[in-house]
């Protein structure tokens, strides 16, 4: 017998329970088909020799915001490390806009208003030092942003004295009550219609570059957590330019698309009752192996670090603040009755506690009205979870999706927030594990840093950028870490008899790591580097050390 490929001399990672460890895997026709004594015997047209290097199966980020990611690699940097006070934030922005012809827009990303010293930028600071051109900063956590005057009048608002939110929304003011440039959560939507669509070629390069840029970190699949909505999204044409991208050969990452709940509609009588989704009545599963329609997606709140999540109690630092819902109770509660019963899976966005119940409750009322097995509805985030909530959650079959970098990144802003108690709460994962959770891995990219493995060094140690302990009880082991970041992912989208174990029959989704995240001290995580990623049996990236 003859096959594609043989790796050996390998330390495998097979990250499956009955066989944890090989040293030789076979791969045809972009599968594994073979481990060790399995391939006694079999020719390949290629054996590659890596020299003891660790192999694992390819990462899977089952919330990161791939179009985001591409398209923000062009817009002007105004993270803390590029901008590290609210007076940096200015002069690059200054700076920027000067470069930018006459009138153009000058979109930002990354601001954090707590590692500036607990202030937001101020629309008369951005009219005074844009030229003229309108602005759009998008703050951390994408559920806020910062315009002037100009990017107000461009979007059809003249007067911002006469800016009124929408429902779901809030508007910043400042001492004397007066706007501030401020806009939050639902009220971005009185800017950003201007913003698209994102023109489909602009869009395909976007797809490129993240691709790219995941093959250089071990990403082998991505679940992209909202396209062509008005609250995240490009363009109603999301879905052809990554079908563009995948036919120009630009795209070797395989993804999962979640439609946001807002281009869902009705479809009619469909014989089994009223419809409601998407055109020809395609809903979550529909795809194949390297671009698939997953579940719907919906926002029910707000951000921790924005202090707009929903709260059962005011955040610490805010007395009189708990956060809000995106939309009523009533009309949330409709929305995910209606997904359910309709055939989809669901992934909700639920960062507060208060809106985790309210979630629960609907998914609990969806499966009353048509019980449907292991739907694997998702809660995005669970940013705080009381004791009560994690069960409600584990009996009921539900996904969780904490995500590990907001633990370093935003940990000190979450322990403020929460306040040192609740913060024991905050983005937990032990607690699912050890009830039997098959936890993913995620990092919200580019909310966070997407690299993974950064990723599973903070699941593992739970530390904060001062280096506080946050959640320690709720840290994971290397071993548990490395199995939500590839077979958890997985199963989070009903892809694990595809994906995230490197057995027969599997995808060859692979990475080369320079040492293996279970053998070295849990500190070191973060300092394995990636030396080659296998997408279909073939490398896609390869550093200059990797064999």
């Amino acid at each position: 017998m003859r096959i594609d490929t043989v790796l050996e001399n390998a330390r495998v990672r097979t990250v499956d329970p009955d066989r944890p460890h090989a040293e030789r895997v076979g791969i045809h026709h972009g599968r594994v088909v073979g481990l060790d004594g399995e391939l006694d015997g079999v020719q390949a047209n290629e054996r590659i020799d890596l020299g003891g290097k660790c192999v694992v199966p390819g990462f899977n980020d089952a919330h990161f915001h791939f179009s985001s990611v591409g398209l923000e690699m062009v817009q002007l940097d105004v993270t803390p490390a590029a901008a590290p006070t609210l007076d940096d934030l200015y002069r690059v922005v200054r700076e920027f806009a000067a470069r930018q012809p006459a009138g153009a827009w000058v979109l930002a990303r990354g601001y954090d208003q707590n590692k500036l010293g607990g202030h937001h930028p101020r629309l008369r600071v951005l009219d005074a030092i844009a030229g003229g051109r309108p602005v759009y900063l998008l703050h951390a956590s994408h559920h806020m942003a910062v315009v002037n005057t100009e990017a107000l009048r461009r979007a059809g608002h003249p007067d911002p004295a006469a800016l009124t939110p929408p429902s779901g929304g809030r508007l910043g003011r400042d001492a004397a009550g007066d706007f501030d440039g401020l806009l939050l959560e639902q009220a971005m939507d009185l800017v950003t219609h201007v913003l698209r669509p994102v023109a489909q070629d602009d869009l395909v390069d976007g797809l490129a570059a993240a691709s790219a840029w995941c093959l250089r970190h071990g990403i082998t699949s991505v679940s992209e957590p909202g396209v062509a909505g008005t609250a995240i999204g490009n363009s109603p044409a999301d879905v052809r330019a990554y079908q563009t991208a995948r036919e120009r050969g630009l795209l070797h990452t395989r993804l999962t698309l979640m439609p946001y709940i807002d281009a869902l509609h009705g479809i009619g009588d469909i014989g089994t009752g009223e419809g409601w989704g998407i055109d020809l009545g395609i809903r979550s599963g529909f795809g194949d192996e390297w671009l698939r329609l997953g579940p719907v997606k919906i926002m029910s709140d707000g951000s921790m670090i924005g202090r707009t999540g929903a709260m059962c109690h005011d955040y610490h630092d805010s007395p009189g603040n708990a956060g809000f819902l995106r939309w009523g109770d009533q009309e949330l509660r409709d929305l995910l009755v209606t997904a359910h019963v309709n055939g989809w899976q669901i992934a909700t966005h639920v960062v507060g506690d208060r809106a985790l119940d309210l979630v629960l409750d609907a998914y609990e009322e969806g499966q009353r009205h048509l019980p449907r097995p292991d739907a694997r509805h998702r809660l995005e985030h669970v940013a705080v979870s009381s004791e009560a909530q994690v069960r409600r959650i584990v009996a009921s079959g539900h996904i969780p999706v904490p995500q590990g970098r907001f633990l370093s990144e935003i940990g000190d802003g979450i322990r403020s927030a929460l306040g040192p108690e609740r913060a024991e709460q905050a983005y937990r994962m032990r607690s699912f594990v050890d009830a039997g959770v098959e936890l993913p891995g995620s990092t919200d990219a580019p909310v966070v840093p997407g690299e993974p493995l950064l990723s599973l060094h903070d699941m593992v140690n739970r530390r904060t950028a001062s280096g506080v302990p946050i959640g320690p009880a709720e840290a994971l082991t290397p071993a548990q870490a490395l199995r939500a970041y590839t077979f958890g992912s997985a199963y989070a989208v009903h892809e694990e008899h595809r994906k995230g174990t490197l057995v027969p029959g599997r995808l060859a989704d692979l990475v080369v790591l320079d040492d293996d995240p279970l053998a070295v001290s849990p500190d070191s995580i973060k300092e394995i580097g990636v030396l080659a990623t296998m997408v279909g049996g073939r490398f896609r990236y390869e550093a200059k050390e990797s064999r």
